[in-house]
């Protein structure tokens, strides 16, 4: 059976993907972990247990003595948390990889997943439905560290034939965990203000257009990706993926179509620059190609379940 480990799994992305492979796997064979003892209580549904990924030997004792089959490596330092500290983030980010991908060549796992970002992008990128294949130049260490990371993918697939997968994921809005230091999270803080009846600051511009993504969006593409047959999966640096492009100004008009009484103010600061290096939109259609792509979402269903939903994750803002 498979055993499953989930790396950095009280993140925004983790707690809610460590969900959907309990729902498929079954809580027994799902560990999720986390740097932190205190982000247990997140996962009543499955075993936990505190792990440091960047202790490699303590890594190994855990995926060997659990028989880990597959891993699900999340941890990470996001692209505006970065940018305080970038030596710490290229080194978290790179060697915990690298650790993994070892492991999962001398162990011979059946599965990897990696995910990498839409901040391997830059400048010089095309900005409107940027293809799979094009320049790249990012200038933050997260775009650097993320783009360095799927060549290290590649890499171990070509090599020793490590079965890895990644998506290049979009911004991720979601309504169970709050904003974890990313660029584009403005649009997953944008729902609490909302919800608690307060005017919301923005720090990019109104007209600043980034790809993004509702979270049950990228947990279904994260395990129609994991499940499609290896021979499917022909990209193993890292797909597109695309689910919606918005401004500031259009999230705010979708969520004022539910609270009409909602404000907005722009005070624009350092994660602007990070943003402008991005792309507008994405060609994702080699993942459609590939293996069945499709997003469900659009901006205005999105709010309205975000809306719908939060009060229930956080009631004291409601």
């Amino acid at each position: 059976m498979d055993k499953i480990l989930v790396i950095g799994a009280a993140g925004q992305l983790g707690s809610e993907l460590t969900r959907a492979l309990v729902d498929q796997f079954g809580g027994d064979q799902v560990i999720a972990t986390d740097l932190r003892d205190s982000a247990s209580s997140l996962f009543p549904y499955c075993r936990f247990e505190v792990l440091d990924v960047m202790n490699k030997e303590s890594l190994g004792t855990l995926v060997k003595k659990e028989r880990v089959t597959q891993i699900y490596h999340l941890a990470a330092v996001l692209s505006a948390t970065g940018e305080k500290n970038p030596q710490f983030a290229w080194t978290l980010n790179m060697e915990s990889l690298l650790h993994v991908l070892e492991l999962a060549k001398e162990c011979g796992l059946d599965k990897i997943y990696w995910p990498s970002s839409i901040a391997v992008f830059g400048p010089s990128t095309p900005k409107v439905n940027t293809p799979q294949f094009c320049e790249k130049d990012p200038n933050t260490v997260y775009g650097i560290s993320k783009l360095a990371g799927e060549g290290w993918c590649n890499y171990y697939f070509e090599k020793y034939g490590v079965d890895v997968r990644s998506l290049r994921y979009p911004g991720l809005i979601g309504y169970k965990s709050l904003p974890g230091g990313g660029t584009t999270d403005y649009a997953v803080d944008i729902y609490h203000k909302a919800i608690a009846n307060q005017p919301f600051t923005c720090f990019l511009s109104e007209d600043t257009y980034l790809p993004m993504m509702y979270m049950p969006d990228a947990i279904k593409a994260t395990l129609d990706l994991m499940n499609a047959p290896k021979e499917a999966v022909k990209i193993r640096s890292s797909y597109n993926l695309a689910g919606m492009s918005f401004s500031p100004k259009e999230i705010f008009e979708s969520i004022k179509k539910e609270v009409p009484s909602f404000q907005i103010g722009f005070q624009v600061d350092f994660r602007q620059s990070i943003a402008d290096s991005w792309p507008n939109s994405i060609d994702d259609s080699r993942a459609r190609a590939d293996w069945g792509w499709q997003p469900s979402y659009d901006l205005d269903s999105m709010s309205r379940d975000i809306l719908k939903h939060l009060p229930t994750f956080f009631p004291l803002q409601s």
